[in-house]
């Protein structure tokens, strides 16, 4: 089953929020795992008090037994969900050593493009390693869903000259993806009546997730990907 796996080595850039809003769109049609080995377990907590349906969140791996328990979650559920800080701790190397799908989410700015370039980093390390390609790609995050700034459309022509795999799909910076650990729901669950703009996010996440399917389907036989549409 497939596993995508987080990576950042700067904090504040929504990777923990990536994770769980494409945990949450997976899970309206399949189980998933989120092993939150993040030091700080936000993904942890929120589980904590959103009891999310369909979603076993996994806060007990760690340098001495992630890749035990990848292996578990992946023979148990259709989709892991790998959260990790940092790019250089034994924890990154060996859950990217078992990624399906490595994503470094990005924010538009020079400083986080440039920090991006060590999670990259590991991962080549890593490919050498298990002399096999990893799949990765570059995660926008926190853009404007209105505004294309010079700055951010120079990073992505600078990443994609590179050869730096990006989503043409954004996360855009939005209240509902911040309310998901504020109000403790998956973003699905949100009521629109609280958070603004619920039903942008929410085609937002769609695009994010059938983007993500996609790539594993391009990188994997169609049928080792368990969803049988694309996120509805």
């Amino acid at each position: 089953m497939p596993v995508i796996v987080f990576v950042s080595p700067k904090g504040g850039v929504g990777k923990s929020t990536s994770a769980v809003v494409l945990a949450g769109e997976l899970s309206r049609e399949v189980p998933v795992t989120v092993i939150d080995a993040d030091p700080n377990k936000p993904i942890k907590r929120w589980a904590d008090s959103a009891n999310p349906s369909n979603i076993t969140v996994d806060s007990a791996a760690d340098e001495s037994n992630i890749l035990d328990h990848i292996e578990d979650a992946a023979a148990t559920t259709p989709f892991v969900i790998v959260d990790l800080e940092g790019s250089a701790a034994k924890i990154v190397i060996w859950a990217i050593s078992q990624a399906d799908l490595v994503i470094i989410p990005v924010q538009g700015s020079e400083l986080d493009a440039a920090q991006a370039s060590q999670a990259l980093n590991a991962i080549r390390q890593q490919e050498k390693v298990s002399r096999r390609k990893i799949p990765h790609t570059v995660l926008l995050t926190r853009t404007s869903a209105i505004i294309r700034t010079r700055g951010m459309a120079h990073i992505q022509n600078s990443m994609k000259e590179a050869g730096i795999p990006v989503l043409q799909t954004e996360l855009n910076e939005r209240e509902a993806f911040k309310a998901i650990f504020s109000f403790n729901r998956k973003l699905s669950e949100l009521d629109p009546v609280e958070v603004s703009n619920v039903d942008k996010a929410v085609a937002n996440a769609q695009a994010y997730t059938n983007e993500i399917i996609a790539l594993l389907r391009t990188h994997k036989d169609a049928e080792s990907v368990p969803l049988t549409s694309e996120a509805s």
